[in-house]
């Protein structure tokens, strides 16, 4: 038989984690409805110029300080995080505050600053492309999020009024999961 105190500790603790990360669940379970309805949010585009005597070479060693260049010449802050590179396209980030892509075209680049509705915010936080502080509370709160069900789990099984339901709901929402994301 499991001690009171044990089961109490074990609940508070989940009560505690829950509480505290509630607002990250919700966000994920907000944009990932959303999401999933089409509603991906949108930005408003603004054509910026890249001045004639900056010359952006993605391979360059210093493309950091020619993006701050590019975003200097345009009055825009130049304080990104880091370049999300891709052939033909440079995007500073995050991209869940205003943030700036460059493209390249035949040889010739161009800038587009980017300003991002509330639900782009959003998604853009849900899908990992937001500061690096809050990259850590996510990876903080994933794994919390395991102990949080493992312990929820846990209060259940130990408790032997709940232990059927428990076992029960457990074993459903398995094959729940299984049939659907592996056989249907």
């Amino acid at each position: 038989m499991v001690k009171p105190k044990t089961r109490n500790l074990l609940i508070l603790a989940h009560l505690l984690f829950a509480s505290f990360l509630a607002p990250m669940f919700i966000l994920v379970a907000i944009t990932g409805f959303n999401y999933l309805s089409g509603t991906k949010g949108e930005t408003v585009e603004t054509a910026l110029t890249v001045p004639e005597g900056i010359t952006i070479d993605a391979e360059s060693d210093t493309i950091e300080d020619t993006v701050r260049e590019v975003l200097t010449a345009n009055d825009l802050p130049t304080d990104f995080e880091y370049l999300r590179m891709r052939p033909g396209s440079i995007t500073t980030r995050p991209t869940s505050t205003d943030f700036v892509v460059l493209e390249e075209e035949e040889g010739v680049w161009s800038a587009t600053l980017h300003e991002p509705s509330l639900q782009y915010r959003m998604m853009e936080l849900h899908m990992g492309h937001g500061p690096e502080k809050f990259k850590i509370y996510q990876t903080i709160a994933a794994v919390a999020l395991l102990f949080i069900i493992l312990g929820g789990l846990l209060v259940g099984l130990l408790a032997p009024a709940y232990r059927k339901k428990t076992i029960g709901a457990a074993a459903l929402g398995t094959a729940t999961f299984a049939l659907l994301a592996f056989v249907i």
